[in-house]
Formats: structure tokens, sequence, C-alpha cells
């Protein structure tokens, strides 16, 4: 039997059987819908249906249930939730302060086991807070610890063991189905994470994409048919409002088609599904391998923006030194292309992205980024780091301001270095920030417009040489 229907129960009419696989669909904010399906033998009239194979973190006002088939109307007259399991605390709790004393088992080195009567003054539980320091009465005197490991008579009807819905369920018919069980519910997440394998020289590299499932949520999915929502799904700032974008899926299924993770589009998103059933246990870290390319052509760009802080302001700046120091360092980036000429050409989830260097036989780890939902036919950038041998320098070289004609002028020589053994090309970044209007008056070098405040210099810079741009900008305004 599924233990999640291990607890069904229904009175005055008893159903307890195997459900349908269940399915999860997990989300990027940490949150999943949880599909089941629940065997109901109903009596006409008002039905008690108790179901302990909820999670820990269950919204209540997500939950659905229903006929799949839409034969049997089912009329929920009332629902409840409880997750209060049994523990030791929460039985110490029911005697606080109560007449009734508790049996303790004291162990003790070298002596025998004996039984110790106390009184809960306090019992240290507190429902939703920070446990304090029970007090028990043991022969008329105050002990601020347990005496020994508490003994109880036995539990109560209305005890739990597991998280429990318990619905009123009005039927006006006699009826036996397997009905359908969605909810939303913390607890589980999932994100992507590849690896990217440059070869010992070249940039051609390998790509493995992992997916990662975490489980919090207090209840293991034995066989669960898994899919996994990518994408930012807004939610409202109530917790307890289930978006109904999410319960139209709830109630979606798919089968997988092939041994692989498949793909679709889902109304704005991108939806992935696991290739085959999998259990995932709670509290339990698992990783799959979602996708995987050979020889994904590379492209390594290095930029060097030598006042990256450069911005816009909204107004004029007159001032001769707002600049502040320039930047030495040049960015090492890697870039590629997600289409199918590259062997990939799927939405990719985001995730980060770790980039690794053959050295013989061994990998060397050369950098790390974080890689947004990356639409399929999209360039993907991966920051490495800086590079270590090349060097930029920028310089201010003249700068004048003629406010009765309302014009400013300002020169710049920026050099980049290249220290070694191979020859490179650095794209040099500039910002003409100091007012909207602006011309290049003069320049050593073509340049390209990037926005309304930033050009871009592109310089090839030979092994151990250097390149230089000159140029002026003139502002008005």
């Amino acid at each position: 039997m599924n233990p999640t229907l291990r607890s069904l129960c229904i009175l005055a009419t008893v159903a307890c059987s195997a459900s349908a696989q269940p399915g999860l669909t997990i989300y990027n904010g940490r949150f999943a819908v949880v599909r089941d399906s629940v065997p109901l033998e109903l009596k006409a009239g008002e039905n008690v249906v108790r179901y302990s194979g909820a999670t820990a973190s269950l919204e209540p006002s997500s939950v659905i249930l229903r006929d799949p088939a839409g034969k049997v109307p089912l009329s929920i007259l009332e629902q409840n939730y409880r997750n209060d399991p049994v523990s030791e605390q929460g039985l110490l709790e029911r005697y606080e302060d109560q007449p009734q004393t508790v049996s303790f088992l004291v162990r003790e080195p070298q002596k025998p086991d004996r039984i110790v009567e106390g009184r809960v003054i306090r019992s240290g539980f507190v429902p939703g807070g920070t446990p304090t320091q029970p007090i028990i009465e043991v022969d008329g005197k105050l002990m601020f610890e347990l005496p020994g490991r508490p003994l109880f008579a036995g539990l109560k009807d209305d005890n739990i063991l597991k998280p429990q819905l318990t619905w009123r369920i009005q039927s006006p018919v006699a009826a036996q189905l397997q009905a359908e069980l969605a909810y939303l519910t913390g607890g589980l997440e999932w994100e992507a994470s590849y690896n990217f394998v440059l070869p010992e020289t070249g940039e051609s590299a390998d790509l493995n994409g992992w997916v990662t499932l975490q489980n919090h949520s207090g209840k293991l999915f034995e066989n669960a048919k898994i899919k996994l929502m990518a994408g930012d799904i807004h939610r409202a700032p109530d917790r307890q409002r289930m978006p109904q974008a999410v319960a139209a899926l709830a109630l979606d299924d798919m089968a997988a088609k092939a041994e692989r993770v498949t793909e679709k589009a889902f109304d704005d998103f991108h939806l992935y599904e696991l290739p085959r059933p999998t259990t995932l246990r709670d509290q339990e870290t698992k990783q799959l391998e979602f996708t995987r390319a050979a020889s994904v052509p590379t492209k390594r760009i290095y930029s060097y923006d030598g006042a990256p802080s450069f911005r816009f302001m909204g107004h004029v700046i007159v001032e001769r030194d707002w600049m502040g120091e320039g930047n030495t360092k040049v960015e090492s980036v890697l870039e590629f292309q997600n289409n199918e000429a590259s062997q990939l050409g799927i939405p990719l989830p985001a995730g980060n992205i770790r980039v690794y260097r053959k050295d013989g036989e061994q990998l060397e780890f050369v950098g790390e980024d974080r890689l947004e939902h990356t639409a399929r036919n999209e360039t993907v950038r991966v920051k490495l780091g800086n590079a270590f041998d090349l060097v930029g320098e920028r310089k201010r070289t003249n700068f004048k301001v003629d406010s009765a004609q309302h014009t400013m002028e300002e020169s710049f020589e920026v050099r980049v270095r290249n220290q070694s053994k191979r020859a490179v090309e650095i794209r040099v970044i500039e910002h003409l920030a100091r007012a909207t209007n602006w011309t290049i008056a003069d320049k050593n070098k073509e340049f390209r417009k990037v926005d309304s405040e930033t050009v871009q210099f592109t310089v090839p810079v030979a092994s151990e040489k250097e390149g230089a741009i000159k140029y002026t900008v003139r502002y008005t305004w």
C-alpha cells in the first residue's frame, strides 16, 4: 500500500487501497504542486474522510479534491488541516498544571532503572515558539529539567502521527471513485547547474546540465512523476491564495516520451519533465542530468572598462575630476550561442555555470557565473574573472568648458597591454555621461555606439605589445 494512504479512513464506509502514481511540479520559487489520487467509497449523505499523506508545509486554501471524470459532484462542507503530529513535548503539554502525574524512567550508571512520578508544572513546549525550560514537581520539590524519560499511558483518539487533512463531504449518491487531490506546498525546490569543460587548447567546450532537487516538505514521494517549472512566476503577497495558472497546472498531466528530460513551453514559462519516475525522500537532495552537448563553439571576449561607475546623473557635469580613479582590470568572458548549431537550442533554466579547463588528464576550475533564464537562440555570456596578463590604463589628456557657449570637450587616452604569449582582441568600453548630447570630435579608431551614453572600441593587441585608443568627446547643452 502507498504509505500516503495508510491512514485514509472514511467513517461509515472504509476504503483503503493503493493510489495512482503521485506527481510533483516543482517551481523555482521554492514551492510545488503535489498531485495524488485518493480512493473514496462514499455513502449517500455526509461522509468524513481523513487523509494522512499531506506535506508539513501544505497551503490549506490551495487544496483541490474532485472527481477527475466529473461524474460525482463532491460537495466539501468542511476541510481541516492539522500539522501537530504527536511528540514528547506535545504530550507533556497536555499534563501541564494538571493534578495527574507523569511517570519518568530514570537510568543512572551502575544503578538499576527506576520510575519517578512527577507533576508537570511547565512542559517547556511553546506551540509555534521557542521551547522553554521545563519545571517538574517531584516529592514536593521543583526540578528545572526532566527527571528522566517520560512514559505515557497511550495515545488519545485526537492524536495524529502525520500531518492530516480531514474533509466533510456531501455526496448525493453512494459512489466509489479515485478522487484527484492537488495542493500547493512549500519545502520543495529545484535549481539547475551547469559544467562547462574546455579542452587543453582551444575554445570548443563540452557542456552538461544538472537539476538539483531538495525535499524539506516532511513527506516521502515514492516513485513520483516529477516536472520542473522554470520562470519567474508571480505570487500574491497572501500566500494562502493559489495562483490561477498554478491551479490549472495542478490538474495537468504529461507522460514521458523518451529517456531524457523533455521540455515544452507552458504559458509564459517552460516546463521540464524527468524521463522516468523517481523517489524523493524527505530531507533528501537528488541530482539528475537534464542536458548534454559536445564541442559547443565558444568565443573568448576581453573587455576593459576604465570607468565602470561613470554613469549619467541626469544633469550636466562640469567638474573636472568627477570621474575619479580608473580601473585597470580586463574582464574575461566566455560567450556561446544557445542554438541548434551549438547542439543546444533549448530554454536553459537559471543556475550557476562552472567552467573547467583540461590540464592533461586533470580538470582545473577557471571561473563561475550565474546563468539567468535563457531562451533558445539567445547569447550566453559567462564571466570568468579578470585576465592576469592583460592590463588597462585610462587617463584624461584634456578638458575644457565654455559655459557661455554651453559646450565642453574632454579627451582621453586608453592603453591596453598584453603580457601573455598570444594575441588577443580587447573591447574598450567608454561612458560619455557628462551631458545628454555628445559627439566624438576626434578619434584614432572607429567605435560602435552601444547605447545613448556608451561607446565601444575594438583593439587587437599582439603578444607582449600594447594598443591605444585616443579620442575627444564634445558635449553640448
